[in-house]
């Protein structure tokens, strides 16, 4: 039994989310420190790559989520923060990259690679379908 709830314990550490963000780094207004958690959720950390710097232990991560609460506290919009953390470090640090013209390729390449491989599939088949009828 011992061995079972030590085992649960350890399941129960590895599923829940653990979130870098230290208590000194939080907003005393809890309406602004979900903004920034918000904010932050959606924001690529520079070291980790494709950790959310919510996520991420590194002092990069840590410096942008303070850059947001300050840009928070000075009274920047959500739309406001992200474009200034884009225009300081690239369409990069988005975890989700905008549909622009620039990224158009990755928004289109996904499905038409799905869509030419179910083609193929289908054409394999249709094939073999007819060197059997033969």
């Amino acid at each position: 039994m011992k061995r079972l709830l030590t085992l649960l314990a350890l399941v129960l550490c590895l599923v829940m989310p653990v979130l870098a963000v230290s208590p000194d780094e939080m907003l005393d207004d809890p309406a602004l420190e979900q903004r920034a958690r918000d904010i932050s959720a959606g924001l690529r950390c520079l070291v980790c790559q494709n950790q959310s710097i919510d996520d991420s232990d590194a002092d990069l991560a840590r410096d942008l989520r303070v850059l947001v609460r300050e840009r928070l506290v000075a009274g920047d919009s959500n739309a406001e923060v992200e474009q200034y953390l884009v225009d300081r470090y690239g369409e990069y640090v988005l975890l989700n990259p905008r549909l622009n013209n620039h990224t158009l390729i990755l928004w289109i390449a996904a499905p038409a690679l799905l869509a030419l491989g179910l083609f193929g599939l289908f054409l394999g088949h249709a094939a073999s379908v007819i060197h059997v009828q033969s």
